[in-house]
């Protein structure tokens, strides 16, 4: 079963429309990679930090350019 924060990273990335792919290129991860660690499949240490920060610095760059 997912971590609840990668929930919370999925629905934040569907509210502001943002891609795995884009998300991934983001992070310098392959998509399936990604893909894997948000459906759960495998739990890296500090994703948790990693992906929560990063997402929070992709809607930040993209809600100034709006």
């Amino acid at each position: 079963m997912p971590a609840q924060w990668t929930g919370e990273v999925v629905g934040k990335m569907h509210l502001y429309g943002i891609k795995v792919c884009e998300f991934a290129e983001y992070l310098g991860y392959h998509p399936k990679y990604v893909s894997s660690i948000l459906s759960g499949k495998k739990s890296p240490k500090h994703a948790e930090l990693i992906f929560t920060a990063a997402l929070d610095r992709m809607i930040a760059e993209k809600t100034k350019q709006s």
